[in-house]
């Protein structure tokens, strides 16, 4: 088994996933950790015992690392991850892995022109649940996929934007509810029915549309290449983080996915999966995959093989927002080609 040094890049809230999933993994050690704030950085690297930076590029210079946690704000993640690959740095970053569709291939390229691997933390697949609904689906059990939907019920107020002045904007957060909480599901919609084919949708600015430049809610029908048609809808207009909900529609059975999953099939029978790996605290609803995720892109680091969520995974999710985004302005269903 081989070693390898990893640094993060950002130490804001979510860093600390990243760490405890770090800590986790007989083969990685923390040696670095990068935030343009000098006294959090400093803080941060005497907690975790490793060296710091304030400038990304430093780390990038250094031999020793041999991997890159991207955890900062959105609009830095293209950049960064283009650097680091051509650093010579394994990159595992988290979503979006762009605010554009342009900037996802772009980091594609790269990640076929250096041969590193790009991971990009869409953790929810590695959820017990999720894994169980993808098994299911493919074995073929179920019948043919008709349709289903995804609801996204959350709680952001003016005092989360304003925190790091970044969010909210088009420029450096991308998007809003979409592309920043909805993101998961929307992943996981179209790894468990499949590509799609066209959508139709509308954005708007319900509650803090003089604060913020960015959706807050969003819906859209999507209709995939298989026949399928699912209906999607995300809002941060909600009082509360509530569990997110997915229901699928089966020849043969409808699954319904929150906090734990049910499967009822049209004969009579039904199956309840308990999700046993569920997060507690503050932040539950980022769901507890983030260390299956970064143990099994650091196991395919060792056994030189491509990674299932890389960077033709990440970009698909980007591709569907994008749609969105267009098929709002143009008030049209957008192909994806």
């Amino acid at each position: 088994m081989s070693a390898y040094n990893a640094a993060i890049i950002g130490c804001g809230a979510i860093h600390t996933m990243h760490v405890n999933a770090i800590a986790k993994c007989a083969n990685v050690k923390l040696a670095a950790v990068v935030d343009i704030d000098e006294n959090l950085v400093k803080k941060v690297a005497s907690d975790y015992k490793c060296d710091f930076y304030t400038d990304y590029k430093e780390v990038l210079k250094q031999n020793n690392i041999d991997v890159v946690h991207i955890c900062t704000p959105h609009y830095l993640h293209a950049p960064m991850a283009i650097e680091a690959m051509r650093a010579g740095k394994h990159v595992f970053i988290e979503k979006p892995m762009a605010i554009s569709v342009s900037d996802a291939q772009k980091m594609i390229k790269v990640q076929e022109e250096t041969g590193k691997i790009l991971g990009v933390c869409f953790q929810n697949r590695y959820n017990e649940t999720s894994i169980k609904v993808k098994e299911v689906l493919d074995s073929g059990r179920l019948g043919k996929i008709i349709g289903g939907k995804a609801f996204v019920t959350w709680h952001r107020n003016q005092d989360y934007y304003a925190r790091g002045g970044w969010r909210g904007t088009w420029e450096k957060e991308g998007g809003g509810v979409l592309i920043n909480q909805a993101i998961h599901t929307l992943d996981l919609l179209q790894w468990f029915i499949g590509d799609v084919d066209r959508i139709k949708a509308s954005v708007d600015t319900r509650l803090l549309k003089d604060f913020i430049e960015v959706e807050d809610t969003a819906e859209a029908t999507v209709i995939f290449k298989n026949g399928a048609t699912a209906l999607f809808y995300a809002t941060n207009c909600y009082p509360v983080d509530s569990p997110i909900e997915i229901e699928l529609i089966c020849e043969k059975a409808v699954i319904r996915l929150g906090k734990d999953l049910y499967i009822q099939y049209k004969d009579g029978e039904s199956e309840k999966i308990n999700n046993s790996d569920k997060a507690t605290g503050q932040k539950a609803y980022w769901g507890s995959g983030h260390e299956t995720i970064i143990r099994e892109f650091y196991n395919t680091l060792d056994k030189g093989i491509d990674f299932d969520v890389d960077g033709k995974q990440g970009i698909n999710a980007i591709r569907i927002i994008d749609a969105i985004y267009r098929s709002n302005k143009d008030k049209q269903y957008i192909y994806l080609d």
